[in-house]
């Protein structure tokens, strides 16, 4: 099922620090209320919808120390906030504050119990919560129903929904997602167009199933006949034709709307970014800060048009960024500094790299492969296996990226007897599969040391068809050791798998001149000729007199 995630911009440490004083100041200065009770409940649910959950617990304990039995509704915001953070120690304790209190019947409460153990602790307890409820309502049995469906267990989703006394349209739409989140989709069509009412949600649930499974024909076919579209559905339909590479769709529906939120924006921003398009993602960024826009950049936004430089090259724009971001307040977190950590290592700035790379608060496998990459394209392949190796010891398992830059040091470096055991350890000792990539690159670091052979039986033993980048490297090698032979194979490959390609063209020519065999180039260049391909720059023509 397609998760719309709601990227929140985070609020500064003094915001959020004036946000909870404000709670706080409301206990002691709100003289007029004559419930003390209703102040702390009122403080309590303020912070919960701020999300600080770990200050709705403190204050939940304050009042608690001060005498006062917190009601329902604090109760709930309490539950929730251990749903959320999460807090099962607390959440016990809470549970048996609630017998004492005497809010056994209370449905609210018992329903929040419903919904913390759902999360927490499974269907068992959640079901023996539902069970002893003296009372319910819809919300309860909604509760509970979403319990089956996040634990995917369909078939007692739908008995729960069957046996309820009251059905509203979270009921419809819950078991309408359950059954498009286990892949039943004739179901969740049938069960669709059996609802008595539907709301946008309803429509979103649909649409972001079929666009989970790619079918976006049938996707825009709903939201084309939807009686009310919301930003949500919108949205749904440009990340989805993202997904599927179809640009102009996505730029079609981004024109059409009437509002846009910064959802919108950072799809559509995202959207150029992942298929290729970064300079369109700059241009699209400087337009959403005009006023007339009216939305503010979130991290989304920046996370984006940081990868946009850095496929670009972008360093100068890439700065200003950085500075950009430090001056509205927005936090460096660990997504945007290991963004920053791509952009700088990749144009060379490695003590800027290393500088976000030692503010990280929690490393991970894309900061460490991130810096492990830019040591290697950098020439410090004695930092790129230092880091490896530290990340090894921290427990942290490298993936495929973290081999392509471990290879791309021991390549740039010449080590190719440490090359072949790193690449050989990929399987044997770390079960990750090597891809075309590293194969490319072991083949560069084979070739370039004067391995031809050896590199060429690197690529007829490969699992799986190479790409014409697998056969270039060995061509390149051909041209650096002279090889004629084993270079006219290799452009034949890559004449085969990049047609269009002039630099293969070129670089055998190149071979052939450099070894004296002015008439297979001249030939070769009548070829280019003949198919409209552009010389590269960099190649002389010229025989020799």
């Amino acid at each position: 099922m397609l998760l719309l995630v709601r990227a929140r911009r985070k609020i500064s440490s003094k915001a959020r620090n004036r946000s909870i004083h404000h709670c706080s100041e409301g206990l002691r200065n709100d003289g007029e209320d004559t419930n003390p009770s209703s102040s702390w409940t009122r403080a309590i649910r303020s912070s919960a919808d701020l999300r600080r959950y770990g200050h709705v617990l403190s204050l939940y304990a304050q009042m608690l120390r001060s005498g006062y039995h917190p009601d329902p509704f604090a109760i709930s915001a309490a539950l929730k906030a251990c749903a959320r953070a999460p807090f099962m120690a607390a959440a016990v304790a809470i549970h048996a504050q609630i017998h004492k209190l005497g809010h056994r019947t209370d449905v609210y409460t018992q329903t929040a119990l419903v919904g913390l153990y759902s999360k927490l602790d499974g269907i068992v307890t959640a079901q023996k919560v539902f069970d002893e409820m003296p009372n319910r309502n819809v919300v309860s049995w909604n509760s509970i129903l979403s319990c089956y469906i996040r634990a995917l267990d369909i078939t007692d989703a739908r008995r729960v929904f069957d046996e309820m006394p009251l059905k509203d349209v979270v009921s419809w739409n819950s078991m309408v997602s359950g059954y498009a989140k286990a892949g039943d989709m004739d179901r969740a069509t049938e069960l669709f167009w059996a609802m008595p009412e539907r709301n946008p949600a309803s429509w979103n649930v649909m649409i972001s199933a079929y666009i989970d499974r790619g079918d976006m024909a049938r996707a825009r076919k709903l939201f084309d006949v939807m009686p009310q579209r919301s930003n949500i559905s919108w949205n749904a339909m440009i990340t989805g034709y993202s997904r599927r590479g179809d640009v102009t769709s996505s730029e079609e529906l981004f024109k059409k709307m009437d509002t846009k939120d910064i959802f919108s924006w950072n799809a559509m921003i995202s959207c150029y970014v992942q298929n290729g398009f970064s300079r369109d993602a700059i241009q699209l960024f400087n337009r959403m800060r005009k006023p007339d826009a009216n939305v503010n950049p979130d991290e989304m936004t920046f996370s984006s048009v940081i990868s946009a430089c850095s496929h670009l090259g972008e360093l100068k724009f890439g700065i200003w960024i950085e500075d950009y971001i430090c001056s509205i307040g927005i936090e460096l977190d660990d997504h945007l500094r290991t963004a920053f950590i791509d952009l700088y290592s990749k144009c060379g700035g490695m003590d800027q790299a290393f500088k976000h790379y030692h503010h990280l608060r929690k490393k991970d496998v894309v900061s460490y492969s991130a810096m492990i990459l830019g040591c290697g394209i950098n020439g410090r392949c004695g930092e790129a296996i230092s880091l490896f190796d530290d990340m090894v010891r921290s427990k942290i398992a490298p993936n495929s990226a973290t081999f392509v830059g471990l290879l791309t040091a021991y390549n740039h470096a010449g080590l190719v007897d440490e090359g072949n055991r790193c690449f050989a350890s990929m399987w044997s000792k770390y079960l990750v599969s090597p891809s075309t990539d590293h194969y490319a690159i072991m083949v560069d670091l084979l070739g370039r040391k004067g391995r031809l052979e050896e590199a060429h039986q690197l690529i007829l033993a490969m699992p799986m068809e190479p790409h014409a980048g697998v056969w270039g490297a060995l061509l390149l090698s051909c041209r650096l050791h002279g090889n004629v032979k084993l270079g006219e194979l290799a452009a034949k490959n890559c004449f085969e798998l990049a047609p269009d390609s002039s630099g293969y063209h070129v670089i055998l020519a190149s071979i052939y001149a450099e070894a004296g065999e002015w008439e297979k180039a001249k030939s070769l260049r009548k070829v280019m000729v003949e198919k409209g391909l552009a010389k590269v720059p960099g190649c002389s023509w010229v025989e020799p007199k």
